[in-house]
């Protein structure tokens, strides 16, 4: 195994054992590496007096689909300002929204979304978000997405904390019998305003809590996607048009390039893409630990791992897979009528 898939495996065992934490910034707490995270504060969004605004994507889309009166998938998001589409003015163009359309597309069937997603949440607020979304028993989710984890490496929670609260929120929502698709830590290296040496901190941070949440997810019957190179070279490489305003949060162009991403994932854990016999060794798809899989799935956004085998001769096994994106429609949502 290699050193940073111990690590990853070690975040991960002290999560789900409450061991001490492993600090995601270490060395970021002294000298010129707390000047940068300052002048990087002053530069980035969630710094205003005033409460953030997120566009309400919450409603049905692919009301067209309703032709045999079925009821539609209970679609819900968590999460931080990533998952509530802080950075952008139209419902339709946030991640919520644009991935109930392109379900509903799928799946030919309407699709009712609930976003609880909290700007400037960390993974412990996910025992909240939890909460809500099951606080109604004649509402429960057939299918969640998560995404959490930038406000954990900013605010330098340990690791081990934030692998802890996802994996306690994805088992709560997998025991309620939704499917759970993770879209894990971006690289916050990739913001434009961070200079070195924060940027190669920021970098390895969310490397290393990326690959731990996907061994605390699939270890509790959840999906993940890597969020990590997705939002690092392509943004990094067109910043002026995938970042918004604010340099931090996605831009329209930006949220839907992580969509595309997710969205196979999220139709595959409810039956609805078709699945190939066996792994394409062409695209670098397999069974593997894991830790490994995680580590290699961090270092490549769009990458999926899911559960295999739980047991193996290294641990649990998972399947590491490179779906295809598929753009997706865009719609504003209807209300919805009880």
């Amino acid at each position: 195994m290699s050193s940073r898939a111990r690590v990853a495996r070690r975040i991960a065992a002290g999560a789900a054992y409450g061991g001490g934490g492993i600090g995601l910034l270490g060395a970021a707490a002294v000298g010129v590496v707390l000047a940068e995270v300052q002048m990087a504060r002053r530069q980035v969004g969630n710094q205003g007096p005033d409460p953030v605004h997120v566009p309400s994507a919450d409603g049905l889309y692919g009301r067209a689909y309703d032709v045999e009166h079925r009821a539609p998938l209970r679609f819900v998001v968590l999460g931080d300002s990533t998952a509530a589409g802080q950075g952008v003015h139209r419902a339709r163009q946030t991640p919520g929204a644009l991935l109930a359309s392109g379900l509903a597309a799928v799946a030919e069937r309407a699709v009712e979304l609930r976003n609880v997603a909290l700007p400037g949440a960390q993974s412990d607020d996910l025992d909240r978000q939890v909460a809500l979304v099951l606080g109604d028993p004649e509402w429960l989710p057939d299918v969640c997405v998560i995404m959490i984890g930038a406000n954990d490496v900013t605010h330098r929670i340990p690791a081990t904390k934030s692998v802890r609260h996802l994996s306690a929120a994805v088992r709560r929502l997998r025991t309620a019998g939704a499917e759970v698709v993770v879209g894990t830590c971006p690289d916050l290296g990739s913001v434009e305003p961070v200079q070195q040496p924060l940027r190669w901190i920021a970098r390895r941070a969310s490397r290393q809590l990326a690959a731990a949440q996907t061994i605390g997810t699939v270890e509790q019957g959840g999906r993940t996607v890597s969020l990590m190179d997705l939002l690092g070279p392509e943004f990094s490489a067109n910043p002026r048009e995938l970042f918004g305003p604010d340099n931090f949060h996605p831009s329209a162009e930006g949220y839907a390039t992580a969509a595309m991403a997710v969205l196979p994932t999220l139709c595959a854990a409810l039956g609805l893409w078709p699945e190939e016999e066996r792994p394409d060794a062409t695209r670098e798809e397999g069974f593997l630990p894991v830790a490994r899989a995680a580590v290699r799935a961090a270092s490549e956004g769009g990458t999926e791992v899911t559960g295999a085998m739980p047991t193996g001769p290294r641990g649990p096994w998972a399947l590491l897979k490179r779906r295809r994106r598929r753009r997706v429609p865009t719609q504003d949502p209807a209300p919805v009528t009880s």
